[in-house]
Order: C-alpha cells, then sequence, then structure tokens
C-alpha cells in the first residue's frame, strides 16, 4: 500500500477548472466579460508558460468569492460542475484511481486550484483527501483572500509535508500523476512520477529522465503496461 498522488487540471479532468470557472463566470454575466475574459486568458498563458505570480492571480480569481453571498455562489458552482466539469470526466482517470483504490492505496489530489472550485470534483474521482490553495472565510463569507501559502510549485510539496506528518502517510512507494512543468518538484520527490498528457516541458524532462508518459485522454490507456502493478 502506497501514497497515490493525482494532479486535477489537465490530469483527471480534460481542461483546467480555474480558467473554466472564470470562464463560467464571464459566460453567465456575473463579472464583467470585457475585463475579466481578457485577464482569465493572460494568467492561464503565464500559468503554461511557468511564469504566473499566483498571489497576483489568487486576488483575481477569489474576488468574485467575496462579492457574493455564498448561498448564490453554491448554486453556480452546482451548475458549473453538471454543464461544464461533468462532460470532461475521464474515464481512463477514473479507472486508474480505482486500480489505486483497489490496491489499497491512500488517494489524495493535490492542486493550485482553490478549494471552492476543486472539492465537489475531487468528490466525483470518489477521492476524500484533498490539498489546494484555500479561500478565507470569515463571519460566513469569502474574504477574497487564501489563508496559508498557496498549493502552487514548491508550495504543493509544503503542503503534502504538513499532510504527511498529520497523517502519518510517507513517501514510500510513491506515485504522482502530473501534466505540468509547474509540478517538477513534486514529482521529483516521489519514488514513481508519471507525465499524464503532459505540456511541452515536463513532455522534454519525462523523457530525458526515463518517466513513463501516459494518456488519460485515450480510452484504450494501457494501465497494464505499469511493471509495478505487476508486483
Amino acid at each position: 500500500m502506497s501514497l497515490a498522488i493525482f494532479d486535477l487540471d489537465n490530469t483527471l479532468i480534460g481542461d483546467d477548472s480555474d480558467y473554466l470557472w472564470g470562464q463560467f463566470l464571464v459566460d453567465h454575466g456575473v463579472v464583467d466579460k470585457g475585463q475579466y475574459e481578457a485577464a482569465n486568458a493572460r494568467f492561464y498563458e503565464q500559468y503554461k508558460q511557468g511564469t504566473l505570480d499566483i498571489v497576483e492571480f489568487l486576488g483575481f480569481s477569489l474576488k468574485p468569492l467575496a462579492e457574493h453571498e455564498p448561498a448564490q455562489l453554491y448554486q453556480w458552482r452546482e451548475q458549473f460542475i453538471r454543464e461544464v466539469i461533468t462532460p470532461i470526466l475521464l474515464k481512463p482517470a477514473q479507472r486508474l484511481v480505482n486500480r489505486h483504490k483497489a490496491r489499497g492505496d491512500t488517494l489524495l489530489v493535490i492542486t493550485a486550484t482553490n478549494r471552492f472550485v476543486t472539492e465537489p470534483i475531487v468528490k466525483l474521482y470518489g477521492i476524500s483527501n484533498l490539498l489546494a490553495t484555500t479561500p478565507e472565510m470569515v463571519d460566513g463569507r469569502y474574504t477574497g483572500k487564501f489563508t496559508g501559502v498557496p498549493c502552487f510549485q514548491a508550495g504543493k510539496i509544503t503542503h503534502l509535508e504538513a499532510w504527511l506528518k498529520e497523517s502519518g502517510e510517507t513517501l514510500q512507494g510513491s506515485w504522482f500523476y502530473s501534466d505540468s512543468h509547474n509540478d517538477l518538484p513534486l514529482l521529483q520527490r516521489v519514488e514513481h512520477p508519471v507525465a499524464v498528457d503532459p505540456d511541452e516541458k515536463l513532455a522534454v524532462y519525462a523523457q530525458t529522465a526515463d518517466w513513463p508518459v501516459i494518456s488519460l485522454r485515450d480510452e484504450q490507456c494501457p494501465l497494464h503496461h505499469f511493471v509495478h502493478w505487476q508486483k
């Protein structure tokens, strides 16, 4: 039994939930289309290039949470999950999760996208452990700020180390599945790093490091090719 860690966006799901949530707010008139849509696209491009200022981005992305009552936000989120996220859930990703679960592994999702957006998505895969950037809430309302360290790049390691200490889990025999070069710090820490539909930078690194590269967009994803399953 080992720890199986999964990135979320473009790994377990077929797109980026942070970007899609912003676009959902645009499409439903919750935020100003002209300003918000352009900024959302700009931040997403910076993320892909590895140049994102995570604090600046969180100030942008969490602001709408502070501008509306939680009850309304939860209604929008439920609609978002139903209309936007459900169609991009990946069957091979669910099979991979189920395979680890059948082995008795502990399952954990670790993502930079905030907990408000990601918590219900992770539950759809039957995973109960989630480490994510946490929006601040005071007196029953979101403030537009975040608490603690952003769960991004090296910040994922900070979150994970605290969770390991609390849970008693270890990285012995551990797995981490991710699509992004932003996750290289954590991929380098686990025993079994796996590049999933990797971006260009991660694909090059994975090839050099001789890491497995798989596609969870492929309905015929051959999970059995991992020699470790056969132990």
